[in-house]
Formats: structure tokens, sequence, C-alpha cells
């Protein structure tokens, strides 16, 4: 994420939404138990990490030993720590599109080039389910295609090769030291401007330059150049430079260490992993539930009287009103008299729940199967959805699910998909999307 398009509080109420929805706790569990059980595919696939290559192809292209060192670390991968660390955008902290992300390098004995396990994200047209691939490069291309990747080429300011502790379960417990959490001055900017000098240094010894200076990135237009020769910083970077850029792992203090010490995020909402290093001394509670969880019935003012509204046999109905009753107050409206407050309370629900939001931002980060269990726990799982909000947002999720699918068969040709407004216009494929989020 660029922290320095988000100031202040702003930044807060940025990531503290991002933390509430981008990674689920679900996801986290399940990744870390296949993890911890040696399936490290099965932990990408409940992260939704895609994996672009195969190990065997690898073996025998670049050598045993090549192959035999991104297992070790793809066996330590941590997808979800991964996810949680990605850079994101504003508004919605979605992952950022298009990028391509160097986890480790990989330099064969017969000084060849150098192999890297980069992290990708597809374009933003393609991000449906917010998926990452992980996938092979090297200078020469040869490894393995981009797929109409716009950047296959590995990101100089967005790279995690110097920052293992972000992805690595192994190196995860040196976050602390990496960020400077006994060291942080606390200020709002976001800036780590006190671990600058030290990331800089670890950045020019692996780069493997005699020179002292780097160029920070803090904004579209706004760059610094620190030399470590001389102290604090120059506004003046020379133009068409070719120093190294601060990478922005190193740039700002992680937002985790923000919302911590604002009192912006309960220690159990962290992720496990960054919950140990930043938070050595800390013991989790009993796991809170689930924030989908909804009660088995509402209270609905009728007419002067308070009703109820819930879910039977798979759909959401009025409790308190027999079914003839029923059926009178569905004719009424249909002839365009007034319902009940009980029957209107149903149909805005079904179209405009107060939710909605909540069902949204799911939608965004791509947890459909959260997104549906909220709507199940309010409609049913029998529910009919009428044309509404809700709809829409369903109905789009399912359109650029088809979009992400073109993307990954590398079909692009095919895009845009026509309005799923006209089911009469809709691919088999898109049909049957919609028929598994149950849109009728």
């Amino acid at each position: 994420m660029h922290h320095s398009t988000v100031n202040g509080s702003s930044r807060l109420t940025f990531w503290s939404h991002v933390r509430e929805f981008a990674v689920p706790a679900s996801m986290i569990e399940s990744a870390t138990a296949r993890r911890l059980a040696g399936d490290w595919s099965g932990a990408c696939a409940t992260a939704r990490v895609d994996v672009d290559f195969t190990l065997r192809a690898l073996s025998r292209t670049r050598g045993k030993q090549c192959a035999d060192l991104v297992r070790a670390d793809l066996r330590h991968l941590a997808p979800d720590l991964l996810r949680w660390h990605f850079p994101r955008i504003r508004p919605e902290g979605v992952l950022r599109p298009g990028l391509t992300v160097s986890l480790a390098r990989y330099r064969p004995p017969d000084g060849g080039d150098e192999v890297h396990l980069v992290a990708r994200t597809p374009p933003a047209w393609a991000d449906a389910g917010q998926r990452i691939s992980l996938a092979l490069w090297e200078r020469s291309g040869a490894l393995s295609r981009a797929g109409g990747h716009p950047h296959p080429r590995p990101d100089r300011r967005f790279r995690l090769d110097l920052h293992r502790h972000l992805w690595d379960a192994r190196r995860a417990s040196e976050l602390r030291e990496r960020c400077g959490a006994t060291q942080w001055p606390g200020r709002s900017d976001g800036r780590a401007t006190h671990r600058w000098a030290a990331e800089a240094a670890l950045l020019l010894r692996e780069e493997g330059q005699t020179d002292s200076s780097v160029v920070v990135r803090l904004g579209a237009r706004q760059r610094v150049l620190l030399d470590l020769d001389a102290p604090g910083v120059t506004s003046t970077v020379p133009r068409n430079n070719t120093l190294p850029v601060l990478p922005d792992a190193a740039t700002w203090v992680p937002p985790d260490l923000e919302l911590w010490h604002a009192g912006a995020i309960d220690a159990d909402r962290l992720h496990p992993l960054v919950r140990s290093a930043l938070l050595p001394e800390h013991r989790s509670a009993d796991a809170p539930q689930s924030p989908d969880s909804t009660g088995s019935s509402r209270l609905v003012d009728c007419r002067g009287a308070l009703h109820r509204i819930g879910v039977v046999d798979g759909v959401l109905v009025p409790l308190d009103h027999g079914p003839d009753e029923i059926r009178r107050e569905e004719l009424l409206a249909a002839l365009g008299g007034q319902s009940l407050p009980c029957m209107h309370a149903i149909d805005t629900t079904r179209r405009h729940p107060e939710d909605l939001v909540d069902i949204r931002a799911r939608l965004d980060h791509g947890d459909v199967a959260a997104a549906l269990a909220v709507v199940e726990g309010l409609l049913g799982p029998d529910a009919l959805l009428l044309n509404g909000a809700l709809r829409d947002e369903l109905e789009t999720a399912a359109r650029r699910k088809v979009l992400h699918g073109l993307y990954r068969a590398e079909l692009h040709d095919l895009r845009p998909l026509p309005s799923t407004k006209d089911p009469r216009r809709l691919s088999t494929r898109a049909r049957r999307l919609l028929a598994e989020l149950r849109l009728r």
C-alpha cells in the first residue's frame, strides 16, 4: 500500500477496514493447518494463491539444486501472511493490481541469469477473487510465460526478497526488529525514517553497490535522496538516475504497529505470526464468534406492534402473520397497494439490506463464500433475489469472476462481457457462475 496517499486517522481507518475484510480468519486457520501439515500447495489454494509453474519442469530446465531451493521456500511460504502484507490501494484496500513482486532470488552456480520467485496480481479488469499467482522469472523470459501480465518484470519499489519475514514463516519473528518497533517514535505520517539508514545499508549490500545513496519514494511526485555518508536527506534526486530504490516495505511503518499503538485494532485481530512478532507477551483470548452469525429473528414495528421476521425453511418470512394474510398482502402489493410493514421490511432486505456495505466489502476482497453466508443468514439459502442493489452487487461479482477466468485462460480478446442484466446474452460459463451465486 502506498501510505502517503492516506494521512493520519484516515490511514488508520483505511487499514482497519483492510484488516477486517481482506484476510479472513477462516483463511488464516485453514492455510496455517495445511502449511504445518506439509501441504504447501493446499495452503496456497486455501489462500487463493495460484501456482503457475511445476518443480519438475524447473528441475529439468534449471537443475535439481535450484528446484530444491524453491521447494524449500514453498514449504515455508505462508500464503495468508503474504496476502496480509501485500501492497494495497485505495479506496477499497484491494491488492495493488498488475504488480510483480520478487519474493526470493536464486543465483545459479554457473553464473547464469538469476531466477526470481515472484508473486503477481492480475490487471484491474481481471482482479475478481483477489487472487495472487506465484511464478518464476528470469531476465531472458525463458522460464514461464507472463500470460498477458502488464508488468511481468519484478518491481524495483515493491519487493519482498529483502523482507522475507513478510511471507516466510521461518522468518516472521524478525518483523519486530526489522520495523524498529522498540525505537518507533510514534509519528503519524507513517514514515519509518528511524529505519531508513539500516534498510538502505542492507539494500546496497544486496545489490553490490559501492555508492552510498538510495532513492526513497514518498509519493507519485515526491522522492528524496538518502546518502549514508551524509546526515539527513535531500529533496534533489538526479534525473535518470540508476540508484537503488528503498523498498516500500522499508519506507513505511507497518500498519499493524500503527493500528495497535492507536488502539484501532485488537491484538486478537492481528495475523497470528504478526501478533507473535510484535506482541510476544500477548496471550490470545478465546476465538470470537463469527461476524457472519445472525440472530434467529428480527423485530419490526408493524402498525403499532412488534412483530418478528426470520428464516423458516430457507426463506425469510414474517413470523407473526398467517399464510392467508401473507397471500392477501402479497396480492395487495402486486396491485399497487401498501403492504404490511413486515412484508415491506422483507422486500427491503432482499433488495438493499443494511449489511450491504459488509457484503460489498467481502466481495471486493474476493471472499464470495463469506458474502453468500451473510446473504443466506439474512434471507435464507432458498430466497429469491429481487432487483435491487444486492442483486446488482452479486451479478457484478459473477461477471468479474468470468473476466478473471478469461485472463487466466489468456483469452483477453473476449472481454468485456455483455451485461448480466439480459440473461439471454450471457455465456454458458456466466450463467453457471450466476447459478453458483444462487441468482434467480
